[in-house]
């Protein structure tokens, strides 16, 4: 059955989210949104999403602030960040390249990612561009670092890094990734030519399973219908959903 990206990394990030209680999603995270839409599904609806951008599929009534207040309370098990660089030690830039503050290049800025990485269990990093612009050996500024020093207390950190080619899983004892899966398509090459961090690699890689057909229906119909609450733009272009869904 035909699908899309998009569709494929929906399916690819909701099994990491299976058994959790509150999952959180920032702005602009469509992607991640669904994902977590089509994990609630499967739990039943008892995984409970909160979307920052959403006022239906949150119970937040103060935005970023109160999400923040329930990530330092312990009441948040997963959320999800990207950067403008990722590297191979998980640390995140979401400020610019080139030295701060003469950066050539601005990105849109830290906001609360630093508080996030450091107090959610599982952080999900998410880039829908794999290249060695965005994943780097180091990056320029670090916004939020993927691992701190053994005497700080820090509860939270990276889970995995997914791109449009693949699953990196992160070893915390180690500070750098593993390749976990290759999707569809792809190869191993494929990852070493495109990716600027050294990263581990198991005896095999295995394929990042495509999307089942029950799983496209419901990305297609109940997941599509409730993310374009928030993201209408995404359902029309990537989930095909017409006007009368939405």
């Amino acid at each position: 059955m035909q699908y899309r990206t998009e569709e494929l990394l929906i399916t690819t990030i909701a099994p990491m989210l299976e058994g959790l209680g509150h999952v959180a999603v920032g702005a602009a995270s469509p992607i991640p949104g669904a994902a977590a839409l089509l994990a609630r599904h499967r739990s039943g609806h008892r995984l409970r999403v909160s979307m920052l951008a959403s006022e239906r599929h949150t119970c937040f009534t103060d935005g970023a602030r109160e999400i923040f207040d329930c990530a330092a309370q312990g009441r948040m098990d997963a959320f999800f960040l990207g950067g403008g660089q990722i590297d191979g030690s998980a640390n995140i830039n979401l400020v610019g390249i080139d030295g701060y503050p003469s950066s050539r290049v601005r990105f849109p800025g830290s906001f609360g990612s630093a508080f996030m990485y450091f107090v959610v269990p599982r952080v999900i990093l998410f880039s829908l561009e794999h290249s060695r612009r965005v994943l780097v050996p180091r990056v320029d500024f670090v916004s939020a670092p993927g691992t701190s020093p053994a005497q700080v207390y820090r509860p939270g950190g990276p889970h995995a890094l997914v791109t449009s080619r693949c699953v990196f899983r992160f070893q915390k004892e180690s500070a750098r990734f593993v390749l976990h899966s290759v999707h569809p398509g792809q190869s191993v090459d494929d990852i070493r030519e495109h990716t600027g961090f050294d990263f581990d690699m198991p005896a095999s890689v295995d394929e990042t399973p495509a999307p089942t057909a029950e799983e496209l229906a419901l990305i297609r119909g109940s997941v599509g219908t409730d993310i374009s609450e928030t993201y209408p733009a995404f359902a029309r272009r990537v989930l095909e959903l017409n006007e009368n869904r939405l």
